[in-house]
């Protein structure tokens, strides 16, 4: 018999209310006396628990005082052993005792209605006992079953409030649920209760109300977030400062704020503290100092530092860490280090975090050496901080950069040594260092070695590898790898299956290319446009035109629609083979499925104009697409510029040379050498000659082919005395003569 921790009066009234609520008497109970204080002393109430417990039937009744108990009327009653359990319970408050009561055991045994009562009878006992972890217990067993069962969730805590009068129960009751609830994300059932409770006048703890914020805000829930806290505000409990430290955690972390800071709302946390005479507390802080960091504003961050400092307000290594993160992303690593000294100056002392902020920030600007001497400060008796795996990863990526992967390679293998395992980012900086160098085999070893280390290499990892293979041509690897990723379990993306397209491609197999794509498709990895585009450049770029046209149809078979790159493929392609009428039909297929061109687009049907002659045509089409909100490129310039100078129209060309310059388009030697030929050609040397003092103005110097039109300008003038010259002036910038000029100039052997 355990300790009972009611007073006598309340004790006793728990009981009989609890014994009717269970309907154990089959009818009424006569109690004379005028108090149950007065009917039952001590040991006279716990005789009658004791008999009733151990169901003695010595004699035909029970009489206590002036109260008569038929005993065949208890032993026939339902529930006689469930009600045995509530006994012991309300006697002891015995959890093990509790524990004997299953819900859905008692439901199914005892039917709903005689089970709920018992359990709620339960709760209330503990509930004046101020055992909240034990209603706890009892109140996630009927949960789970009104959960399996489809029962009304917001009933529960009208129905465990029934019958009980007492308002701080009343209280650890809401507060249980409103746990309960919050710990199982049924956060819209938790709001619910909180919002009943105000309602019938029964006010929610701020802890309990606190874990509920806490738990919207992990759940990312808004506006119950605002409604709640507004309600608290209102009506209480009355906001502490982890309440108010709770709401600028949301709004200043992405992660909860549905991938925005909101700063504002962040600050008015702050304002609301101040006004409301609460300080905030070095977690508010430090909460709000990452917020201004992580929207760029480490400035400010560095500012509220200073001015906290100067008001003797706490700060910790979060604070700091925050802000150094902060520069070091911007790249200033030497101004993160001067942070350092100013903690330890506070008497805060660095930790393991802050020491990887600098050295990945060093690292990251390609001073490796900073970083080491950082690491090596780490592990000095003075410091004494063990490195993480994290600081180790930043040493690795760095040294990698700089090309020195047998140092890196050294380190990671030491790590071992060292107590750490190896992880998958580890490896993956590793196999990049050896990518980024071209040496693909020692990049492919450390794949196999990671997946005998039982590590599954991420997505990337294979696909960076299988496209460096593609790349070097080595598509045989690229396919074994390609295979072992789906022996492996790991899905290869459209991604992946595009560098194996483009592989092929490379390699001028068309045809496996295209099974390849047709096999992918049937295991359910559908190409994307990008694949098809890969495929239609290939044929373009053979003269194959006519076959890359018909794969479209395919494409839409599949949904995919030609984009404009696609179609801008095609007209080149089809223009490259002097099938001009065919680019230009192409060109207006595109208009008709509203497929807009773009800059590529119109610079090649400019060109395939001009060559048609339709001198009007491409320049109306050089107006149009400038009117299209298109800003012609240095490439758009120069083919207008050379159909122009070809058919003679070389002020036009210059005018638009000028345009170009204008604009902030640099001129290539493409570009002058089409305008030099047009004027050559009209005798107009003087200007040639300047446009090639203009060349060398801006540091570009003529080439062969420019030397070329300037000699047939001279020779075309009768002025066969400057060709010597001009040769010279070739052999002197280091430019070879080809052999068309060279018999232009009647020399043998100049090259």
């Amino acid at each position: 018999m355990g300790l009972c921790l009611f007073s006598k009066k309340s004790y006793l009234d728990l009981i009989f209310s609890g014994l009717f609520e269970l309907r154990s008497f089959k009818r009424p109970v006569i109690v004379k006396a005028s108090s149950f204080t007065k009917l039952y002393r001590g040991a006279s109430a716990l005789l009658l628990l004791d008999d009733y417990d151990s169901g003695s039937n010595s004699d035909s009744s029970l009489v206590v005082n002036e109260v008569a108990v038929p005993e065949n009327r208890l032993h026939t009653c339902d529930g006689l052993q469930l009600l045995s359990v509530v006994v012991r319970v309300i006697k002891s408050l015995n959890w093990r005792a509790a524990r004997e009561m299953r819900f859905r055991e008692s439901v199914e045994k005892y039917g709903f209605p005689f089970s709920i009562d018992a359990f709620r009878m339960t709760v209330h006992v503990f509930g004046f006992a101020r055992m909240p972890m034990e209603m706890h217990g009892l109140l996630r067993d009927v949960l789970y079953y009104y959960q399996d069962v489809g029962y009304d969730m917001f009933e529960l805590l009208p129905s465990m409030l029934e019958l009980l009068n007492d308002a701080e129960t009343s209280a650890v009751l809401v507060d249980v649920l409103i746990k309960l609830f919050a710990a199982n994300s049924m956060l819209e059932n938790a709001v619910d209760v909180f919002f009943q409770a105000q309602n019938i006048g029964v006010q929610p703890g701020i802890r309990s109300s606190n874990f509920l914020l806490k738990c919207l805000v992990e759940g990312s829930r808004r506006q119950e977030l605002s409604t709640l806290f507004e309600e608290m505000k209102n009506s209480g409990p009355s906001p502490s400062v982890y309440t108010y430290t709770i709401l600028m955690n949301f709004y200043c972390n992405e992660q909860y704020a549905q991938d925005k800071v909101d700063m504002q709302q962040a600050t008015s946390i702050l304002e609301e503290m101040d006004n409301n005479g609460i300080e905030p507390s070095v977690v508010t802080y430090s909460t709000y100092i990452h917020g201004l960091c992580r929207v760029g504003y480490a400035v400010l961050a560095l500012k509220l530092i200073q001015d906290l400092k100067h008001n003797n307000q706490p700060l910790n290594v979060y604070c700091y860490n925050a802000v150094m993160h902060a520069i070091c992303r911007n790249g200033k690593p030497d101004e993160a280090m001067g942070l350092l000294g100013e903690m330890r100056s506070y008497g805060i002392t660095p930790d393991v975090y802050s020491y990887s902020i600098l050295i990945d920030g060093f690292c990251e600007c390609g001073e490796i050496e900073k970083g080491l001497t950082l690491f090596e400060e780490m592990e000095s008796p003075e410091v004494n901080i063990k490195p993480s795996l994290v600081t180790y990863s930043s040493l690795l990526k760095g040294l990698s950069g700089i090309g020195l992967m047998e140092a890196s390679v050294d380190m990671f293998h030491r790590l071992g040594s060292y107590g750490y395992k190896y992880d998958q980012h580890a490896y993956s900086i590793l196999i990049s260092g050896y990518l980024m160098q071209g040496n693909l085999d020692s990049a492919h070893e450390l794949l196999e070695e990671m997946i005998r280390t039982n590590l599954t290499p991420c997505a990337i990892d294979y696909k960076n590898l299988i496209n460096g293979f593609c790349r070097i041509g080595s598509i045989d690897k690229a396919l074994q790898l390609f295979n072992t990723v789906k022996d492996s379990g790991v899905r290869p993306n459209t991604l992946t299956v595009n560098d194996i397209v483009s592989g092929y491609c490379m390699e001028g197999d068309i045809r496996e290319a295209l099974e390849f794509l047709e096999e992918m498709t049937d295991q359910g990895i559908n190409p994307n446009i990008y694949s098809y585009s890969i495929i239609i450049n290939r044929l373009c770029k053979e003269g194959k035109s006519e076959y890359a046209l018909e794969l479209i149809p395919m494409m839409l078979k599949r949904n995919i629609l030609p984009n404009v790159v696609v179609y801008s493929t095609l007209v080149d392609g089809f223009a490259k083979q002097e099938k001009l009428e065919k680019a230009l039909m192409l060109y207006t297929r595109m208009i008709k499925f509203g497929v807009t061109p773009n800059t590529i687009t119109f610079t090649i049907l400019i060109n395939v104009l001009f060559t048609m002659g339709k001198v009007k045509e491409a320049y109306n089409l050089f107006e149009k697409m400038i009117l299209n909100g298109l800003d012609p490129d240095r490439i758009c310039y120069t083919s207008i510029i050379a159909g122009l100078c070809k058919i003679g129209y070389v002020k036009i060309g210059l005018k638009l040379f000028e345009e170009m310059l204008q604009k902030g388009h640099m001129p290539s030697v493409v570009t002058y050498t089409c305008l030099i030929d047009g004027f050559c050609k009209q005798n107009r040397m003087d200007i040639a000659t300047m446009l090639v003092d203009k060349m060398r103005r801006r540091n570009m110097s003529p080439d062969v082919v420019t030397y070329d039109v300037i000699i047939h300008g001279y020779i075309r003038k009768g002025q066969v005395h400057k060709l010597h010259y001009l040769f010279d002036e070739m052999r002197k910038e280091g430019i070879v003569p080809d052999d068309i000029m060279c018999k232009t100039l009647g020399l043998i052997g100049c090259r």
